[in-house]
């Protein structure tokens, strides 16, 4: 199939561009529900068609909007978590916390006790120290404390159980993605390292403190167009466990290979259809497994693949000018009215996107001009080049929308308030064509409700 023919992002018209943008303001996070329903819904088949009783876990640190969240579970996910804040906003959401998996590479003492008196229903295990504080709190007869007892919905009497864990590996790949967002490599601050060792070390220490481990999870990295690393990544956490039942006599029971399932921020872009990604993962991980007898859960804990293309980002265009860059060459800048504070990914991992006009100004001019380029700039008080020489339409003007297609993962979680910018808003654009929003504008007084100004 073309790549063009699987484009299926998530994109406005301009009437609702129009709508949105006079009613919600802008800049504006915008999520479609059918598309996230849809997504999940063809992710969870196409896993279940090679691997009967799998279980989809959406990584919420990609939207952990609760409207999100909700979404995601009804429509049968389990949520990972990887702060006591995403748990939080799991429970405010209505999850249950039996369906949450807690991540994490320092969870602090107060966390993982938080996590054992919410009732989570798994801990990843990331390092040997927090092997000793589960262990710890496993032991404890104490029950949780009237404070977190109360912010959880608990009797405070009632005792503490320790959820299932698994064993985080950094099993030694590396795969083709950003650097920063690499991390199964064995120069990694994720899991236990397999090539020294470790992995069997941890699952050792559990077994002998009596702790309940099922099992083992790596995540190798985010935005793979390729599937040979998370194939690998797959296979090496399988051959672990059939090495761990022939040495120790381990039973696993969970194997979950994490995410990274790319998607299309740019037309340059063509992931696999999400169908042979599955089928090719889940032939790596049943290799090694064959002839032990041993038969696990298979988990995958995609974030981003679900919900980024159901999103995009409206922007109202400001100041639009052009400015020499030498030997007789000019750059067009089309500032807009936000940045690098609602979409930091471009100053981070140099991202590029889709960017479209929405909507224009003028709706009286019914000509269309021919494609130039221009710089999408932000205001913020930095270079702030978003969006660096796309092509929009030569007559772009003050007062145009502009829409990012492929914004519904990692913007508005990594959102800030750099230069006391105030965070968007989200909308969600409900299957019966409705519009609810799920997140308000961020207010002046919000901003300011944590400073204390001493007197001086």
């Amino acid at each position: 199939m073309p790549a063009s023919a699987r484009d299926a992002r998530f994109r406005l018209s301009p009437d609702l561009a129009l709508t949105l943008a006079e009613q919600f303001g802008t800049p504006l996070y915008v999520l479609s529900e059918s598309h996230l329903r849809g997504r999940i819904r063809e992710y969870r088949a196409a896993f279940r068609a090679v691997a009967p009783g799998s279980r989809l876990v959406f990584a919420s640190k990609a939207n952990s909007t609760l409207a999100v969240l909700k979404i995601a579970h009804q429509e049968g996910c389990l949520i990972d978590v990887a702060s006591e804040g995403e748990l939080r906003a799991a429970l405010l959401a209505g999850i249950p916390a039996s369906d949450c998996h807690l991540h994490g590479n320092y969870k602090t003492m107060p966390e993982l006790a938080f996590a054992f008196a919410a009732g989570v229903g798994e801990i990843v295990v990331d390092s040997f120290a927090e092997i000793e504080m589960l262990s710890e709190l496993a032991r404890s007869e104490a029950p949780p404390s009237a404070m977190v007892a109360k912010a959880i919905g608990l009797p405070a009497e009632e005792p503490v159980r320790c959820p299932d864990l698994v064993i985080r590996v950094a099993p030694g790949v590396d795969p083709a993605t950003h650097q920063k967002i690499s991390t199964g490599q064995d120069d990694t601050k994720f899991g236990f390292n397999l090539a020294d060792g470790s992995a069997e070390r941890a699952l050792l220490r559990c077994l002998e403190l009596g702790l309940p481990v099922v099992g083992f999870h790596c995540h190798v990295g985010s935005q793979l167009l390729d599937p040979e690393a998370q194939r690998a990544g797959g296979e090496a956490i399988a051959q672990l466990a059939a090495d761990m039942l022939r040495r120790h006599g381990f039973e696993t029971k969970v194997l979950n290979v994490g995410g990274g399932l790319g998607v299309r921020y740019t037309d340059a872009d063509d992931p696999m259809a999400v169908e042979d990604y599955c089928r090719l993962v889940v032939e790596a991980m049943r290799a090694p497994l064959e002839g032990t007898g041993l038969d696990p859960v298979l988990m995958q804990e995609p974030g981003r693949s679900l919900v980024a293309e159901a999103g995009v980002t409206l922007y109202r265009v400001g100041v639009v000018k052009t400015v020499p860059t030498g030997e007789g060459r000019t750059r067009t800048y089309a500032s807009v009215d936000g940045g690098l504070s609602d979409n930091p990914r471009p100053a981070l991992y140099g991202s590029r996107y889709t960017v479209l006009r929405a909507a224009r100004v003028d709706q009286s001019d019914e000509g269309e001009a021919g494609a130039a380029k221009f710089t999408v700039a932000g205001r913020h008080c930095e270079t702030d080049k978003l969006f660096v020489d796309v092509d929009l339409p030569a007559d772009l003007a003050e007062g145009d929308l502009l829409q990012v297609l492929c914004t519904g993962a990692y913007n508005s979680s990594m959102a800030s308030n750099y230069n006391r910018f105030l965070r968007p808003a989200t909308v969600l654009v409900r299957e019966d064509g409705s519009l609810a929003p799920v997140q308000r504008r961020e207010t002046y007084d919000e901003l300011f409700a944590r400073e204390i100004l001493p007197a001086l």
